[in-house]
């Protein structure tokens, strides 16, 4: 990307129409690089230069990555007229067409990526694709070695074909186990139902990693960032 006016690039980040634009800037609300910019025609860099309007800076992007802390209690959808969607926490106004990648249960937690990179989304989908994802969970029952291997083996759910081998690791075996388990597609319930099909059942379920995502533990539920251009970058290959 090129150079551009400013009151361009802030007009296409969403901040407001030209004119409005302008009277923010002679208002002193617009700073480039922390100093205070009133020229409209000012030439910036989109990717290098910081552009802040009243203290947060704004970004302009043709495609927005971010990894969002799904709390339980929301719908991994764009709109719902009952629930409260996971978009309803990005206040990204700049940023238009996001959309959740895949989905997570209402009941469950944890790292949920959003863009509106619909040619990525889709290959992270694929099945042909088998991108790894982890979850972290708590399982009603004694996991054992038998379910491990099971697993391993692939879980008839009741669906046309096996389960993908999965790897489960027991953490801490008990009435009440925890465990991790990495899956490689995204069938509908598909952890639930394998440890139903085992004799068990899910308490509780976090995704913790998808892909070269992780979810870090410093980043709070209900909140997100934007992803790195490594992050990306890794996101992006092979496609």
């Amino acid at each position: 990307m090129g150079k551009m006016r400013l009151d361009k690039f802030l007009a296409a980040a969403g901040i407001g129409t030209r004119s409005e634009v302008k009277e923010l800037m002679r208002r002193g609300e617009v700073t480039l690089n922390g100093s205070g910019c009133k020229k409209p025609e000012q030439k910036i860099d989109p990717v290098s230069d910081i552009i802040s309007v009243s203290g947060k800076q704004v970004f302009y992007e043709e495609m927005s990555y971010f990894l969002f802390h799904k709390p339980a209690g929301c719908v991994s959808a764009t709109k719902d007229e009952k629930e409260k969607t996971v978009l309803d926490y990005l206040k990204e106004p700049q940023c238009r067409d996001l959309f959740p990648v895949g989905r997570l249960d209402k009941d469950t937690e944890g790292l949920l990526l959003i863009t509106n990179d619909g040619d990525l989304a889709h290959r992270l989908l694929s099945p042909r694709k088998h991108v790894d994802k982890t979850y972290y969970a708590k399982i009603e029952g004694k996991v054992d070695e038998t379910d491990v291997k099971a697993f391993l083996e692939g879980i008839d759910i009741g669906d046309e074909e096996k389960t993908l081998p999965a790897k489960l690791v027991p953490l801490n075996i008990g009435e009440i186990s925890e465990v991790e388990i990495t899956i490689y597609e995204g069938r509908y319930h598909q952890i639930k139902r394998m440890f139903e099909a085992v004799g068990k059942k899910v308490l509780y379920l976090k995704r913790i990693s998808m892909g070269p995502l992780i979810l870090e533990e410093s980043l709070e539920k209900g909140t997100y960032r934007r992803l790195s251009r490594e992050e990306i970058a890794e996101l992006k290959k092979g496609r």
